[in-house]
């Protein structure tokens, strides 16, 4: 029997913030960029539960975000408080996290539930991304137990960080993860194999991993709306309409997911991007942050003990929002900033003519990354 949890930490970046300053305790708190007034740029990070009462959500533009706070305020509520991200200390506590589940793992391996040791009892884990975790506890053996092990990790999360989580549990990583949003904040849900097909039936397609608004609004045409209408499309149907991702759908459908927890996350690409503060077409600022990113992302690199990269990616964002990724893969990896620095102008400068932009649009937004890292 597989028995695979998702711990997903609550409001992550915003809950840091506001456990580190007591004062703003209970009052809206946003991680993002500087809004400026109402006239900044990029995007909310992250949103504490407050903040989410306006209307505010991760990856809204700033600008809407200090808009609604400003609303908020006329109506007499409390200003939301913009923080600007600090990674390296979210990064820290992601560490601390992981180190608080492997010990509870470890008490439980070594007492169990009852005090006996439990032998054999092994738990991968893989983390998915800075705020979140997949946990294979089959060899709890049991729901039960495994229930036990995250009511003890969700305990000393709270008890040793000031933070709280929210874990999903179920037969496989799909339904983990989606069982993991149902009761936020500091939710536990539980769904066991006989019950899958019933907790996703009525839910919107869109919790599908891979169905984002544009499938949505296809999938609207056809009159599918939710889980269960999906269902009734064969897998052929749906391989016709949308390729391989649509024979994908038909099992996630189902709640049919194979897919291991992988203990060793395999770090695929290393990038940075920039959302200007003023559209622009000026090539000697542009290429100044191209060339700053370049140093961050090969000093990266290297902490990350990487030895070099194959393929070199950029991405351009006009004012208009859009949005081209150009890329170029070199015959052997290379590991110098001058060849990423290089690369990354060849791949940009079409972007200053007509090559690439015709009508001659400002620049909103660059990014740099690389991948196929060896």
């Amino acid at each position: 029997m597989r028995i695979i949890a998702h711990l997903d930490m609550d409001a992550f970046f915003a809950s840091v913030e506001e456990r580190d300053t007591p004062q703003w305790k209970g009052l809206p708190v946003v991680v993002g960029s500087d809004p400026q007034g109402g006239k900044g740029r990029g995007v909310v990070s992250t949103a504490n539960y407050k903040a989410r009462e306006y209307g505010i959500h991760s990856a809204l533009p700033i600008t809407k975000a200090w808009q609604f706070s400003q609303w908020a305020k006329q109506r007499g509520e409390p200003e939301a408080i913009f923080v600007e991200p600090d990674i390296e200390k979210y990064a820290r506590v992601s560490e601390k996290i992981i180190e608080i589940v492997k010990s509870v793992l470890i008490q439980f391996h070594e007492n169990g539930s009852r005090g006996v040791p439990q032998e054999g009892f092994s738990a991968a884990i893989e983390q998915a991304s800075i705020d979140e975790m997949y946990l294979d506890l089959s060899s709890a053996k049991n729901y039960k137990e495994a229930i036990v092990i995250c009511k003890k990790i969700k305990e000393e999360i709270k008890k040793k960080e000031k933070l709280t989580c929210s874990i999903g549990i179920g037969p496989n990583k799909l339904v983990a993860k989606i069982a993991s949003d149902m009761k936020k904040p500091d939710g536990l849900t539980v769904v066991e194999e006989k019950s899958v097909l019933g907790f996703l039936e009525n839910m919107p397609i869109r919790k599908i991993p891979g169905i984002g608004p544009k499938t949505e609004t296809k999938f609207h045409g056809f009159g599918i709306v939710l889980i269960k209408d999906l269902r009734k499309l064969t897998e052929k149907e749906l391989k016709e309409k949308f390729g391989k991702c649509g024979g994908d759908m038909y099992y996630k459908s189902r709640g049919i997911d194979d897919s291991p927890v992988v203990e060793e996350h395999e770090i695929k690409s290393i990038g940075e991007q920039e959302t200007f503060l003023k559209n622009t077409l000026d090539p000697n600022f542009i290429v100044g942050r191209l060339t700053a990113m370049c140093e961050n992302i090969i000093k990266r690199m290297k902490e990350d003990g990487f030895k070099g990269f194959k393929t070199i990616v950029i991405t351009v964002r006009f004012a208009g929002f859009e949005t081209k990724n150009r890329s170029h893969t070199l015959e052997k990896p290379a590991d110098s900033l001058d060849k990423l620095k290089r690369e990354a102008l060849k791949l940009l400068m079409p972007f200053f003519d007509k090559r690439e932009n015709p009508g001659n649009k400002l620049i909103r937004l660059i990014g740099v990354r690389v991948e196929k890292l060896t």
